[in-house]
């Protein structure tokens, strides 16, 4: 009889949730799957479109800003709409945004339809969350579900590199946008029938002025952080940050006055909830900006197919699923904050790993980098986003998930901005006097390598190659420790008598 309780008091999904579960677990297949194909369609981009530097760190992380700078908006609508309606208005539009960038003509094009993806996408990470939060309110029910949640996440990152390779080996690179259709569709179909509506019953009046402030707080800030990162301090750029900083105060002294607030500045007074929050963002900020080089440095310097480069990295995302499972059962057994430690752990082998790559022989350490990464981060943010959602009431479950998926948005488009600036940068600075347009990025070397003759394009790729992997290198180091500096921190940040 006592053999059998633990298996008993595990938690049990009714069919209908089971249902539900897998309704909003598409979403987030669709946003990963999103994510990961772009990073692969980036040398395809360079070679028919021709973007400059500076636009295809703005292709790459435009969707990401839009996307956190709505999602604390969205969350707090869905609140007041209904979770499953902005569901279903977002999936639409998400299908719609992605035929758009699928055949978008030129670089302005395109980035103008991925911000129109961030648009859409806003509306669908909140809503799953605060939908798990009214679905599961058993803990281990819910944080089982959030497991199978982020699993979900890093399922669709390891399918879209395997579906985007072979639809680039096949197809033109606006393919890997049109994956999404379908899933959205589905979404749109399905979630009606099996998801049920919930909503905040006394929501208040959605206050514009805030949403205008966080808006005027997000994007000057941005701005003036890739005008830096690109062409280092200028009064332009430093005007940017204050107009930033200034819209920023002035939101939180706002929310602190209104009865409705846009956010709950409260929750961040709670320690689980900040120290959680700045975990996700230190990890998303560090794995997407690997992202973006790595798979640029498999097709370009290794020159990997696309569906080569996603097998390679297909361990590394197996690793986070399984570990996102794992760390259910280890949060009870060691407990939460060892959970979290132990995953940023790996996270920083994985980048200390990434430090030892070389222009002729680093595929082996990417696939072992890469699944030390992704180990890591599905045992910590498994247990760090249960413990964001379990810190909110049920009623303002959407405004939590949007404050933590704005830190994890947020957290990936800054990676990109930051770390792929300075790989850029180093990137520049050692290919020097390099014919035009070869210096702008390792994509475009590649295609003036090809007209030259044959000694002279040699010399200039073999360049090239080398100056991108020594800031990949140098990004990576910069990653492992900023990881260190968030393990200390949210160590001493949890840490109780009862560890």
């Amino acid at each position: 009889m006592t053999a059998t309780l633990p298996t008993e008091r595990r938690p049990r999904f009714t069919a209908k949730q089971g249902w539900a579960l897998a309704v909003l677990v598409l979403p987030v297949l669709l946003i990963s799957i999103d994510m990961t194909v772009l990073g692969f369609a980036v040398p395809f981009l360079s070679e028919d479109l021709e973007p400059s530097a500076s636009q295809l760190l703005w292709i790459v992380d435009v969707y990401g800003f839009v996307l956190a700078g709505l999602l604390v908006t969205m969350g707090t609508l869905g609140d007041r709409l209904g979770r499953r309606r902005l569901l279903v208005i977002g999936s639409g539009a998400f299908a719609a945004a992605s035929v758009i960038a699928a055949y978008a003509p030129t670089p302005e094009a395109l980035i103008a339809a991925r911000a129109l993806l961030g648009l859409a996408g806003a509306t669908l990470m909140p809503t799953t969350l605060a939908l798990m939060r009214n679905l599961f309110e058993d803990d281990r029910q819910r944080r089982f579900a959030i497991a199978i949640w982020a699993s979900g996440f890093s399922a669709g990152s390891a399918a879209g590199p395997i579906i985007g390779g072979w639809l680039l080996e096949h197809f033109w690179w606006g393919s890997v946008f049109l994956m999404a259709a379908p899933v959205s569709i589905a979404v749109v179909i399905a979630a009606p029938f099996l998801l049920p509506e919930s909503k905040n019953p006394n929501p208040g009046r959605l206050d514009l002025a805030s949403v205008a402030l966080s808006f005027l707080a997000m994007f000057p800030f941005v701005y003036g952080v890739k005008t830096i990162a690109e062409h280092g301090p200028t009064w332009t750029a430093a005007a940017a940050l204050a107009v930033g900083a200034f819209a920023a105060v002035r939101f939180v002294r706002r929310q602190k006055r209104l009865e409705h607030p846009l956010i709950d500045v409260g929750l961040f007074r709670v320690r689980r909830f900040s120290a959680s929050l700045a975990t996700n963002f230190t990890i998303v900020f560090a794995l997407i900006s690997a992202l973006f080089l790595l798979t640029q440095y498999l097709q370009l310097v290794l020159g990997y197919s696309p569906m080569k480069a996603g097998l390679l990295l297909l361990p590394g995302m197996a690793v986070s699923v399984v570990a996102g499972l794992v760390a259910v059962r280890l949060s009870e057994r060691v407990g939460m904050v060892r959970t979290i430690v132990g995953g940023l752990v790996f996270v920083i082998a994985g980048f200390a790993a990434m430090a030892l790559i070389g222009v002729d022989s680093g595929a082996a350490v990417v696939a072992v980098a890469f699944a030390l990464i992704g180990g890591g981060s599905g045992l910590a943010q498994t247990v760090t986003n249960d413990a964001i959602l379990a810190a909110a009431p049920a009623d303002r479950a959407g405004a939590a998930s949007a404050i933590s998926e704005t830190a994890y948005e947020l957290g990936g488009a800054m990676g990109v901005a930051l770390l792929g600036s300075l790989a850029t940068g180093i990137y520049r600075s050692e290919l020097g006097d390099a014919p035009a347009g070869a210096s702008e990025t390792l994509g475009e070397a590649v295609h003036v390598a090809a007209a030259l003759p044959a000694e002279a394009g040699d010399a200039l790729l073999e360049a090239a190659k080398t100056a991108f992997t020594d800031g990949l290198r140098t990004t990576s180091l910069l990653a492992a420790g900023l990881v260190v500096v968030a393990t200390v921190a949210v160590g001493r940040a949890l840490r109780t008598k009862r560890a």
